[in-house]
């Protein structure tokens, strides 16, 4: 799980980066107001691949994904960039799991 999961975080790194360059644009946010929320949240995606196997860092994830969808509101693309990072957050711990139970159940088996 946390490799699909990681997966996930990095590519919103980026996304949040282009999104960071996209609202730059806008002539009612500073440069500093972009990037500081904008590094925030590459920052939190950074941290969050290393707290995955931590209580609660699924629920940060969850968070970001969050974030993501509500940041539509200054760059509208991301609306619709947020839901399928979230649709892929999903996955990645939906499936994420079943491999994981599948590696345990095979790892128990005796040889």
């Amino acid at each position: 799980m946390r490799t699909l999961c990681a997966s996930t975080l990095i590519g919103e790194f980026f996304v949040i980066g282009f999104a960071g360059l996209v609202a730059m644009k806008q002539p009612e946010l500073t440069a500093g107001t972009v990037w500081t929320v904008s590094g925030i949240a590459m920052a939190l995606c950074v941290l969050l691949c290393g707290m995955l196997g931590r209580r609660g860092g699924l629920a940060v994830g969850w968070l970001l994904q969050a974030g993501l969808i509500a940041s539509g509101f200054v760059v509208p693309v991301m609306f619709f960039l947020g839901v399928v990072f979230a649709g892929l957050w999903w996955a990645a711990v939906h499936f994420g799991r079943k491999v994981d139970e599948a590696k345990a159940a095979r790892a128990a088996q005796p040889a």
